[in-house]
């Protein structure tokens, strides 16, 4: 289903991401509209598959997972069933908050909560017993700058 977006359906988006906990009336009145309208415009962004779900943020380090790593990963497998076998092993690690396919030299990133270098390395081996890679760098974050789950909403062109 596709949908066309205006102002409203923007703002609409923009407040959800900001805080998807406030009440229908609040993000009526801070887009200025009434709260049958925005309801319908959630309900068809949702079925239009626009909005996906929602969920709540958790501070990380409120819940002693204050390492972040960067995980870059090069492998000289290209096959099905190596792929298989990583992909099975980079979804079924809870540690494991973002995968990402590159171009380029390194094939893979993730970005990888722990509560220390000691839980990554614990982490990095059960990885390299579930699946072969032909070479691993791994950065800690030592400072996190920005950290959003916001999308930039694109203007109509």
């Amino acid at each position: 289903m596709n949908i066309r977006m205006d102002d409203i359906d923007r703002k609409i988006l923009v407040e959800l991401q900001e805080d998807s906990s406030r009440s229908l009336d609040e993000i009526a009145r801070r887009v200025g509209a009434s709260k049958t309208p925005v309801w319908n415009r959630i309900r068809k962004m949702r079925e239009a598959g626009i909005i996906k779900g929602q969920t709540t943020l958790l501070d990380p380090e409120k819940l002693g997972l204050e390492a972040c790593f960067f995980v870059l990963i090069r492998t000289s497998e290209h096959d099905a069933g190596w792929l298989e076998r990583f992909l099975n092993a980079v979804q079924n690690r809870p540690e494991v908050m973002e995968a990402h396919r590159l171009a380029g030299d390194i094939d893979y990133i993730l970005k990888v909560r722990v509560a220390s270098a000691r839980a990554y390395d614990d982490f990095y081996r059960a990885l390299i017993r579930e699946v072969s890679v032909y070479n691993v760098t791994s950065t800690l974050s030592m400072e996190e700058i920005k950290n959003t789950t916001a999308l930039p909403i694109p203007e109509p062109e």
